[in-house]
């Protein structure tokens, strides 16, 4: 199966990939119209993401340049603190890190936020990528309304291991990385786009 053409996701070059998306199909325009307002503040409140897949123990927080968890809406430059079961990153104070480096709102009926693997901004000396992937990789979400139907589209590029982290680190992200290439990952995307863009 090859990656789909999206743009705005990069292209996939080496590691793993996933598409994963989930539809509520609307019947009226003005209902579509209303529920995609809806579906942006959900988008928009990352330290919410978590109620949307409460069967999942990953938690998201929306922090600032230093660290901190934030209340408002995400900018080019934050960093989602990703807290997933088991042992976390030694480099991220135990939580995986990754920095939104695109907000895209220009199209019409679409809005799309990209992350890539970080450092821990917590540690100011610290210039080691605190996340299980390597720097290579992207997580893009992109929300969307069509006619009859609204979307939220979650795509992994490049997915890698990230193997500069330490023995005890490396081998913890092999094995999230290889779960991830066997799927685990895409059901806990599945689980949060599925329940976000539910209206009812």
């Amino acid at each position: 199966m090859k990656p789909k053409n999206i743009p705005g996701v990069p292209q996939q070059i080496k590691g793993s990939f996933h598409d994963t998306e989930s539809k509520f199909e609307i019947n009226k325009t003005e209902d579509a119209e209303l529920n995609f307002e809806v579906l942006k503040e959900r988008f928009f409140n990352i330290n919410q993401w978590k109620r949307y897949c409460p069967e999942s123990s990953t938690d998201f927080k929306l922090c600032d340049a230093s660290g901190n968890t934030v209340h408002r809406l995400p900018q080019i430059g934050d960093y989602i603190k990703i807290d997933i079961p088991g042992p976390g990153e030694k480099a991220g104070k135990s939580f995986d890190w990754v920095q939104i480096v695109i907000i895209d709102v220009e199209v019409k009926n679409r809005v799309m936020i990209q992350c890539r693997p970080s450092r821990c901004p917590q540690k100011e000396s610290s210039r080691k990528i605190a996340h299980f992937y390597s720097s290579l990789a992207t997580s893009t979400f992109i929300i969307s309304r069509e006619k009859n139907y609204l979307q939220v589209g979650i795509y992994g590029r490049n997915e890698c291991p990230n193997l500069k982290s330490g023995l005890v680190d490396g081998f913890r992200n092999v094995m999230i990385a290889i779960g991830g290439m066997l799927g685990f990952s895409k059901i806990q995307w599945k689980c949060l786009a599925g329940g976000m863009v539910n209206m009812k």
